[in-house]
């Protein structure tokens, strides 16, 4: 299987690490690096996340990196990672954007 981000996700990604990077650069590489590991498992285990309970009949998963949820789908051959949340935001339904 093949990870990829949306484009939403993927600003999201980068934008959370660079927000890190202004107070703690440790804890943006830890994030970032974090955030790789998930997606190399994701490549090799598509189906570790868990329902999204606010939208249970949505056909989207998330994997925890904490402190944030990515929600992922997968698409033929190809895991999309849709969106990147911080675990104290209540989401909104994922897009395929």
């Amino acid at each position: 299987m093949t990870v990829r981000f949306t484009p939403t996700a993927e600003a999201k990604r980068l934008g959370v690490v660079a927000y890190i990077m202004d107070d703690n650069p440790a804890a943006a590489w830890s994030f970032y690096d974090r955030a790789l590991e998930t997606s190399s498992r994701l490549r090799e285990y598509p189906h570790p996340g868990r329902a999204i309970p606010e939208f249970p009949a949505l056909p989207y998963q998330k994997v925890i990196v904490r402190p944030y949820q990515f929600f992922n789908r997968i698409v033929g051959e190809e895991v999309w990672v849709m969106d990147v949340w911080h675990d104290a935001r209540i989401p909104d339904a994922p897009t395929d954007r």
